[in-house]
């Protein structure tokens, strides 16, 4: 078997394992999203690192809902271990855009052992924020904080969601014990997917109003977006053009 066909098996096993395991917790977070959303608020997202992928498939996204927005991180996580900077960043975001009491905010960490991911859901916690984290437990539990607190993401969030990867993230190995084929973002965006539809499920099943991003390239849709777009006005930190 080579390389890619044993990633393609291996990758889709743990795509079903991720399924069944999260589902709870996605039952759990649909009604919680989808109240927020019906009251007007919107959704924060932060991924540090490459973890800012998995973080922007959801954002801005056709067919998506259009109050998501990121907290973004200059430094695309450089510094992601520099006690104190994930605060500043938050607090920053947080002057310019709001994080009110009773919204959601979603942290991404692969490892959930980095500093700002854990500063960034602390203070949303602070603020009354539901915090999500989305992670890979069984790397959490590999690998030591670097947070003077010594709490791991996965430690800090009220709810978990775990990409159900490997220490390491690579399943594949490619030859004298190295390793390819990293999971997380393929397993993290498929995660936050199920999430953002069963939130958009329990909004219709609701009579809810669901604010859906169309495709830009089909007729009407900029106008389309760019309404929806005005009800979060100053909100959210990607404007739509």
């Amino acid at each position: 078997m080579n390389l890619a066909e044993n990633y393609y098996r291996r990758a889709n096993e743990l795509l079903g394992l991720a399924r069944a395991a999260n589902a709870p917790a996605i039952a759990q977070l649909a009604p919680i999203l989808g109240e927020n959303i019906a009251r007007g608020g919107v959704i924060h997202v932060f991924g540090s690192g490459h973890s800012e992928v998995v973080a922007r498939e959801i954002i801005g996204r056709a067919g998506g809902l259009v109050c998501v927005t990121a907290i973004p991180d200059p430094t695309g996580g450089f510094i992601e271990n520099l006690p104190g900077y994930g605060t500043k960043l938050i607090e920053r975001y947080d002057r310019q855009y709001q994080l009110r009491a009773g919204e959601v905010l979603i942290a991404i960490s692969n490892s959930g052992k980095n500093c700002s991911p854990i500063e960034v859901a602390l203070h949303a916690k602070a603020k009354k924020l539901t915090v999500v984290a989305l992670t890979c437990l069984a790397m959490s539990h590999a690998t030591p904080s670097q947070h003077p607190s010594g709490k791991k993401l996965f430690e800090v969030a009220d709810h978990v969601l775990d990409n159900g990867g490997v220490p390491g993230d690579a399943i594949v190995d490619a030859g004298d014990g190295v390793m390819a084929g990293p999971t997380s973002t393929l397993i993290g965006c498929s995660v936050l997917n199920w999430l953002m539809l069963a939130t958009v499920e329990w909004l219709r099943t609701g009579g809810h109003a669901v604010p859906l991003l169309r495709s830009q390239n089909l007729p009407g849709a900029i106008e389309h977006n760019r309404a929806l777009g005005q009800r979060y006005a100053g909100r959210l930190s990607r404007q739509l053009a």
